[in-house]
């Protein structure tokens, strides 16, 4: 991936000083709503876990849950039945200013990441990040997929609050099948599908903490080109026919559409993979279950009528789907309708798990004042 990011989200003057409070009070109303209904004899329930799935390139339009009729999301569609949606959720145009927010829960000007390549996707090493936070509270912490905020040690997750990395650590990766892969800093031919392959590892991870707090970290590499999936996944689109076209409509390939959504299915099953184990281990309960994605879709295809895509400031190239589920506190079903962002995830997921953040770099930035 090449394309540098448009120069306006190289500002850190966006002037959104209340989301962090609007999502935190919402999600904290849910929270408190549904703990003064629990056992109070319980007066220290065990720490949750925590589940984080990032989509790389999938467009709010990518889901069944929003109104696309051609593609079936049976899996990420659950965890927003089964907890807390935020309707309005914005990212950044591209992939790695978005991971640099999650990450520290602070805009990416404001850690050094301007880009996507040649460095500017770095962040920068006197920044903390919430792998970070969870790990100084004792939770196990994994990471399995693509990194992209720096490849090379002391860049690399490993350095930055990860026990264990699989995955590909830089923005771009041009193998899908049998891909040479990262494992713990060694590089090794992996076996199938790429994200198969990483989810694979993911279960591993929660199958060997499941007696101690974990924290894991599952960002997909899909449906980011190359245009490549499943032959049994490719199978089922390569001749539908697409009914819902993209905004524009002459921009669209319709080949691309039908491997996108091929690889969106694919990725839902490997979501379905990780739940059913959280299930089996009896995890569910007390697991935090996050799914969102770091951009708009990375071609012209069906999005909800919006204008825009990945690399633009339009709506159709920011606003993502973001879904938040824990069973034992949050609310099956609601919906958060105030505006919320990538910055406001660190600082809910800590609050929610009752973990203290590391780092005392202010997370909501500090007013602007002209001279006289």
């Amino acid at each position: 991936m090449t394309t540098q990011p448009p120069a306006s989200i190289n500002s850190d003057e966006r002037c959104l000083h209340e989301i962090p409070i609007a999502l935190c009070v919402s999600v904290r109303c849910c929270f408190e709503s549904n703990t003064a209904s629990a056992d109070e004899s319980s007066s220290q329930p065990p720490r949750p876990n925590v589940l984080i799935f990032l989509s790389d390139d999938a467009g709010w339009g990518d889901y069944s849950r929003n109104g696309n009729m051609q593609v079936s999301t049976p899996h990420i569609d659950g965890i927003a039945r089964g907890g807390v949606t935020l309707d309005r959720f914005f990212v950044c145009p591209v992939c790695a200013p978005t991971r640099a927010e999650f990450l520290t829960g602070r805009y990416h000007p404001r850690g050094g990441v301007r880009g996507v390549s040649t460095g500017q996707e770095r962040l920068d090493l006197d920044e903390r990040t919430v792998a970070e936070a969870f790990h100084a509270a004792g939770y196990a912490t994994g990471a399995f997929g693509k990194w992209h905020n720096g490849s090379q040690w002391p860049y690399h997750p490993m350095a930055r609050g990860f026990d264990e990395y699989f995955g590909h650590a830089s923005g771009h990766w041009g193998e899908y099948f049998d891909a040479p892969l990262e494992e713990n800093g060694r590089m090794i031919r992996s076996r199938g599908y790429i994200v198969d392959a990483c989810t694979d590892r993911a279960i591993d991870f929660i199958e060997r903490n499941n007696s101690k707090p974990f924290f894991c970290y599952v960002p997909f590499t899909t449906p980011h080109s190359p245009w490549a999936a499943p032959a049994a996944n490719w199978k089922q689109f390569k001749d539908k026919p697409i009914t819902q076209h993209a905004t524009v409509t002459n921009q669209e390939n319709i080949d691309e559409t039908r491997c996108a959504l091929a690889m969106i299915e694919n990725q839902d099953a490997n979501v379905g993979r990780v739940l059913a184990m959280l299930d089996k281990l009896k995890l569910t309960d007390n697991t935090i279950v996050l799914y969102f994605s770091d951009n708009g879709p990375n071609s012209a295809r069906w999005n909800g009528g919006m204008k825009g895509r990945k690399g633009s400031t339009d709506e159709g190239g920011v606003r993502s789907t973001c879904f938040l589920r824990w069973p034992a506190r949050l609310p099956a079903g609601h919906t958060v309708p105030q505006i919320a962002g990538a910055i406001d995830l660190l600082p809910t997921l800590t609050a929610l798990a009752g973990v203290k953040r590391v780092g005392d770099k202010p997370l909501v930035p500090r007013p602007r004042i002209d001279p006289p």
